[in-house]
């Protein structure tokens, strides 16, 4: 039976409202994603490591707001108990969690782990006045090194997984051929061209602030604030919950930097609703991670990447996240008009208005986007850092958090699930610190991939191979770039592939020999690198929706890599494009691009469903999917010419939808 082939009917009564419980999600998240696999504590010992845990989150605030000192010192401390934190929380091996185990091996690991990053910090000024070569003659230096960089490589195997390891294992074995091993170590531990690069240094200043932010904000009760909006404006359309998922998603997105903890949070309310509907299984997962990958790209958050692209290029966040929200409102219409054309074709209801929550009730919770809104500003007006500028916007969701406890008590309102309480604002901080050890990893690890392109000249390399391969020709370099970006991508966090791809083939992408701009080339890896978390053959955040929705999960992956095909194309278009982008453009262009981009994306989700007024032909999906994407290709020839076939075959399908109905 093929993957793309649709039922016509409604999924059995008893099975429509099926959705897999907390437990069956843990199960398949354990399965698939390393993040889930973590230790169990209780009592007492879970008291303490949740202690240590808001200790180390306060202790990032401090580093990130107050403190002055050298950054060296700072990422230090910061990776030393990145190492304490990690291997409190991630066993060897997801057969090991058992409550309350610590092996000994574990505490011999974390503290020979550690404890090189401290003597790091509170040594900093003299090591750095030491010279390379009487370092690399100093047997304990040298074996703290690299015990320090070999903890860091097994947490990041725990908390991440394999991929981006085998990524380091074939670059550092490169290096090592190249390079003495004294040079090596002493350049990926004592200097920031190694773990203390950028990414950690990212990480460090921004990333973890705004993982707490998040984490604090969804204490708030945004998430439901925002499910219950998508509702108001979708709820009873045609396939109305899908088209909930998919707006709810894209809101709840500018909180969350996780396409799986997306897909997980609004997917446990949509995904049921949406099988209530009459949606399948595998297509309700699918709409839920499609629209959950997307929120990484949807300002102003758009998860942790955006800082590091703003470090990479020099370019003000404000202005990335600017520049994103016409790509992204592509992204999030591409799936929409997917799920619509998908209830028109399977002939599904949206929901009664009384299900429905009213306008009148929510808008007087309004309030609950007041730090969103003080963030986008502080950011955007330049007055505070952004690491600050998060920092008050915490402060702010908890006085919204208290307004909303007494908004609650004055209208009586029975569901107390949403009022902030201490230990709330404790359980936020333990999620940051938790949150922190996957990114933290992730990026040390990215930092020693850039030493070793570094170190070895690599770069130039690689851009004289793809240049050689694509012949110069930009299409075929962007091809060569996307497959790079999705196999690496694939079990790697978002984060570590945007580093990875920024220090490999964004430099290549800008070359002579291509021509891409630098903001162009950029936004082109930070996609794909994204896009991976649905992309067959490991697709965590399919693999989530499956879960949920109790259906097979490379077919959730399969129908999610098609409903999220704007994220495939919308790249292409501004990487040949940057008007898209607003690179060197006047608002007419932008305009311009912007509607023949989502006539185009239009065309190859009609194609694709098979679907516009009526069921289309075998060689009008062909004809709709070759217009979308030749709408797609830059250029007045084109442009007509995919106008002509698509608008087409629209109104072809229209008159025939209109004789059937005559018949």
């Amino acid at each position: 039976m093929s993957l793309w082939k649709k039922e016509t009917s409604p999924p059995p009564v008893e099975d429509t409202a099926a959705a897999g419980s907390a437990a069956d999600v843990e199960e398949m998240m354990k399965k698939y994603d390393k993040e889930s696999n973590v230790r169990v504590w209780e009592g007492v010992p879970q008291m303490i490591v949740k202690g240590v845990t808001v200790l180390f989150s306060l202790a990032c605030l401090y580093l990130t707001l107050f403190d002055k000192s050298q950054a060296e010192i700072r990422y230090t401390f910061f990776l030393g108990f990145i190492v304490i934190i990690g291997y409190l929380n991630y066993p060897l091996h997801k057969s090991h969690v058992k409550p309350n185990s610590l092996p000994w091996y574990d505490i011999i690991i974390m503290a020979c782990g550690s404890i090189p990053f401290f003597y790091y910090a509170l040594n900093c000024q003299k090591i750095m006045l030491t010279s390379y070569t009487k370092i690399a003659k100093d047997p304990v230096m040298m074996i703290m090194a690299v015990c320090g960089i070999l903890a860091l490589v097994e947490l990041c195997r725990r908390s991440v997984g394999i991929p981006i390891l085998c990524v380091v294992g074939v670059l550092l074995a490169y290096t090592f051929t190249k390079v003495r091993f004294g040079k090596i170590i002493y350049d990926l531990f004592f200097t920031t061209n190694g773990v203390m690069g950028t990414p950690i240094s990212v990480c460090q200043k921004y990333i973890v602030v705004f993982i707490i932010f998040g984490a604090f904000l969804e204490r708030t009760g945004i998430s439901n604030f925002f499910i219950s909006l998508a509702n108001c404006i979708a709820g009873s359309s045609a396939g109305g919950p899908a088209k909930v998922a998919v707006i709810s998603s894209a809101l709840c997105g500018m909180v969350s930097g996780s396409s799986v903890g997306n897909t997980v949070t609004t997917g446990s309310v949509t995904i049921p609703m949406m099988k209530k509907t009459g949606y399948r299984g595998d297509f309700a997962g699918a709409v839920e991670a499609a629209a959950s990958t997307g929120g990484q790209i949807m300002p102003p958050i758009m998860g942790a990447a955006a800082f590091l692209m703003a470090e990479y290029t020099g370019v003000p966040y404000a202005k990335i996240a600017l520049l994103a929200i016409l790509p992204a409102a592509l992204y999030f219409t591409g799936i929409y008009i997917a799920v619509h054309l998908e209830a028109k074709k399977l002939g599904l209801r949206g929901l009664r208005r009384d299900e429905l929550p009213q306008f009148r009730v929510l808008v007087k919770k309004i309030y609950l986007l007041l730090p969103l809104v003080v963030l986008v500003i502080l950011v955007s007006n330049g007055t505070r850092t952004m690491q600050s500028s998060a920092a008050i916007a915490i402060l702010i969701t908890i006085a919204v958090g208290v307004i909303n406890n007494i908004v609650n008590s004055v209208t009586k309102n029975e569901d107390k699930s949403d009022n902030i309480s201490f230990g709330k604002i404790i359980d936020a901080l333990e999620a940051g610190g938790k949150g922190t050890i996957t990114v933290a990893a992730a990026c040390a690890m990215a930092g020693i991939v850039a030493g070793c392109i570094t170190s070895t000249g690599l770069a130039s390399k690689l851009l004289r191979a793809i240049v050689s391969v694509s012949g110069g020709m930009t299409i075929v370099a962007l091809l060569l770039t996307m497959l790079c970006c999705i196999v690496l991508g694939m079990g790697v966090p978002t984060t570590a592939n945007y580093c990875i791809m920024a220090s490999t083939c964004a430099p290549i992408l800008m070359s002579e020999a291509i021509g891409v701009p630098m903001l162009a080339a950029h936004f082109f890896v930070f996609y794909f690198g994204i896009v991976a978390d649905i992309t067959p053959p490991v697709a965590l955040a399919a693999y989530a929706g499956a879960a949920i929705a109790k259906a097979p999960p490379m077919r959730t992956a399969f129908n999610a890599t098609r409903l999220a095909i704007a994220a495939f194309v919308v790249p292409y278009v501004f990487a040949l494009n940057p008007a898209m982008l607003l690179i060197g453009a006047q608002w007419y262009d932008v305009v311009l691009i912007a509607l023949t981009a989502l006539l185009g994306i239009f065309g190859i989700a009609a194609g694709l469903s098979g679907f516009v007024f009526q069921k289309l032909r075998i060689w009008e999906r062909a004809l709709c999917i070759a217009g979308g994407l030749t709408l797609l290709i830059p250029g007045t020839v084109t442009d007509l010419i995919g106008l002509v076939l698509v608008v087409g075959v629209c109104a072809l399908n229209s008159t025939s939808a209109k004789k059937a109905q005559l018949l």
